[in-house]
Order: C-alpha cells, then structure tokens, then sequence
C-alpha cells in the first residue's frame, strides 16, 4: 500500500446515514480527518428514534437530496436497502440489497459506491454472503464490526475487520496513543468505526470524540483518508 509515501493511515467508518453525522463532519473536517459513511438509501428522510444507554435519540436520517452535499469531500458506501441481516437471506435478496444501495448511492452522490459495511450487529457477515457480494455486486470492500485491536493490513477486504469502535473509549484512546507514537516500515492502519447518535447515546460525549480527533490528527507520518482511499 502507498499513502502518498506514508506507512501509517487513520480511517474512520460510520453507520445508518443519520442527521448526527453533519455535526461529526463539521468535526473531521476541522481536524482534516475523512470518514466513510455507509447509508441504507430505502430509509433515506424517514424520522425515528431509538433506546439507547438508557437514552431516547434520534434516528432520523438524512434526505436523499442532501447526501451529495452533506458528505462532500467523504465517502459514501453501502449499508443495503432496509438494513436486514444479510446471513438470513438467499443469493438473490443479498444481491439485491447490496447492488441496489450501491447504485442509487453512486447516482445521488455523483461518485461511484464500491464500498460497504454490513448491517445490523452480532453475527451479521459470513464467507457465503461474502463470496455473494464479491461475484454479483460492484462493492469491492465491506467491513464487519469485529475489531481486531491492531493495525495489521489484512488481505480480506470483503470481510475486513475494524480495529476498534470509537465507544470503546479506553481502548479508543490508548490505540491513539500508540498509533501516533508507532514508528513503522510496514504499512500499519487505524480503522475506526460507530454511528454518530451514540455520542447523543452518551455512550462516549462528543467532547471526548473531538479530544481524540485533535490527538490523532495533524500527523506528518499519517496519511488520513476515506475507506476507499486507504484500502483499494
């Protein structure tokens, strides 16, 4: 991998489309972080709220005539139509929901959409939804939720790991620490990933959140890029 020369790169990867990510880009963009922001297009405008850590927030997403504009200078990606756990479908319905996300995103972001992340929590990827995507879709990566605490480069990009969720926030901040303080020859990535509402959650305050982007950001041996531009 080639980061303009760099051997260390920090990504961030964030669920569902919802209102609260206009505040966390506001937030990147002040830090010059970048982020992929993976969209169920079906559920684009629809308003809801969820439970939380004890907390009512909401859910609403975001319209489908403001994606262009609202994730200017991200990525969008694939987060399937409606959302369903993948591994209870047949071959026709994954392809579907992936392929048919895709292809709106790519119209309403004027980009084409290669990448994803897999609905829903749990067990939600396997390697047969896996091998589905690869053969009928044009996502070329799709990231699950299991983190792997590290920085290794994998080779799998349809089933590619996170290194942590950004609630995990001892472990958030001392993966920081030590990716900033990390001297490498081998290409090494932090991959972030959530969803914006779980700092209205409280599981993590957004005080905290912009703490970290300001300790992982303005790096001069860090390359820091959408999804897409650190993994293909």
């Amino acid at each position: 991998m080639n980061w303009n020369g760099k051997k260390k790169a920090v990504t961030f990867s964030f669920d569902d489309g919802v209102t609260q990510d206009i505040r966390f880009i506001e937030m990147l963009n002040k830090y010059g972080l970048k982020a992929t922001f993976n969209i169920n297009s079906a559920l684009l405008g629809l308003p809801g709220s969820l439970e939380r850590n004890g907390n009512r927030v909401d859910h609403n997403k975001v319209y489908a005539q403001d994606v262009k504009s609202i994730y200017a200078g991200h990525e969008v990606a694939v987060h399937t139509l409606t959302h369903p756990n993948l591994t209870g479908l047949d071959e026709k319905a994954v392809a579907y929901q992936v392929e048919q996300d895709r292809q709106t995103l790519s119209l309403l972001s004027g980009t084409e959409v290669v990448g994803m992340a897999y609905p829903c929590g749990g067990v939600n990827n396997d390697d047969r939804v896996a091998e589905i995507i690869g053969r009928t879709t044009g996502v070329k990566y799709a990231r699950t939720i299991t983190s792997t605490y590290n920085f290794d480069i994998q080779t799998n990009l349809l089933r590619f790991n996170p290194t942590v969720c950004y609630i995990e926030e001892d472990k958030l901040f001392e993966l920081g620490e030590k990716f900033t303080e990390l001297e490498t020859d081998a290409p090494q990535l932090f991959y972030i990933w959530g969803h914006t509402y779980e700092m209205d959650a409280e599981y993590i305050s957004w005080e905290r959140v912009e703490d970290f982007c300001r300790l992982i950001s303005g790096k001069d041996d860090i390359f820091y890029g959408t999804n897409k531009e650190v993994l293909l």
